[in-house]
């Protein structure tokens, strides 16, 4: 394999989270510790892969309704390694003038997205941690290609159930929610206990050996954490009834374990 991408003093022992969803989407930039745990997930899951790429379409719905909207700035928070339909990508086809700035703090996804923006001035990447938003919101490369002062759609897309209740999820997005302008929206997808708890409770224990933890929680839990923000419609779903393209419904939409919805400021 190609190891160019590999940073240097990179920890490859220790499974990513987001090297183990790139791998589940069929990405190359993971190690064999990724592929261990994703391995262990898949026993607990078979339908992990399916999973992904459903929350990953998700995102692509999410954003494009939100340009479409007229919104043309996008702060991605736990971004990961960047694949096929990136939030640049869906965002400036509907709008070629959309700016966007993904925030991860795995060295890998980081090198990665530094690596597919270049020439792209519309686009960057922050190596940070979606748990300091005050910081994220307060760096230059943000306040660079963002202007708070306008609408922003924020998105945490399959990230705020990797936040401990310690560490504070609701806080994350209340700060975000302070330095929103009218018109902004926020995105979350979140892994839900509802379905199938057993199974959700084997894939927590799982991530304990991964650099973030599994957290999922209930459907009023992450309802709770769009306080102050306007639900669009349909609300908060299982990610494949978020406004489906027609013929793309499922008849067991709670099978994908992740709920998503989309609000807005007024």
């Amino acid at each position: 394999m190609d190891s160019e991408w590999i940073p240097p003093d990179v920890d490859g022992q220790r499974p990513s989270v987001a090297r183990v969803y790139d791998f589940l989407l069929g990405g190359r930039h993971n190690f064999a510790s990724d592929r261990d745990l994703a391995t262990g997930l898949l026993r607990i899951e078979p339908q992990a892969r399916e999973l992904a790429f459903a929350n990953r379409a998700f995102l692509g719905r999410a954003v494009a309704a939100i340009a479409a909207a007229g919104v043309d700035q996008f702060v991605d928070l736990g971004s990961g390694i960047p694949t096929q339909g990136n939030v640049h990508e869906v965002a400036q086809r509907v709008n070629p003038g959309a700016r966007v700035v993904y925030v991860d703090n795995d060295d890998v996804a980081v090198a990665h997205s530094r690596s597919i923006l270049v020439g792209n001035d519309r686009a960057t990447v922050i190596q940070a941690d979606m748990r300091r938003p005050a910081e994220i919101l307060a760096h230059p490369e943000l306040t660079r290609l963002v202007d708070l002062s306008r609408p922003v759609a924020f998105l945490l897309v399959a990230a705020l159930h990797l936040v401990k209740e310690e560490e504070d999820p609701a806080g994350i997005v209340a700060t975000l929610r302070s330095a929103a302008a009218p018109g902004s929206h926020l995105v979350i997808s979140h892994l839900t206990h509802e379905t199938a708890p057993g199974k959700t409770a084997a894939i927590a224990k799982l991530y304990d050996r991964a650099t973030s933890p599994a957290v999922p929680r209930s459907h009023a839990e992450i309802l709770a954490l769009f306080d102050g923000w306007d639900m669009l419609e349909p609300g908060l779903v299982y990610v494949p009834e978020w406004r489906p393209h027609e013929g793309e419904t499922d008849p067991e939409p709670e099978r994908f374990l992740v709920l998503g919805g989309v609000a807005r400021t007024g």
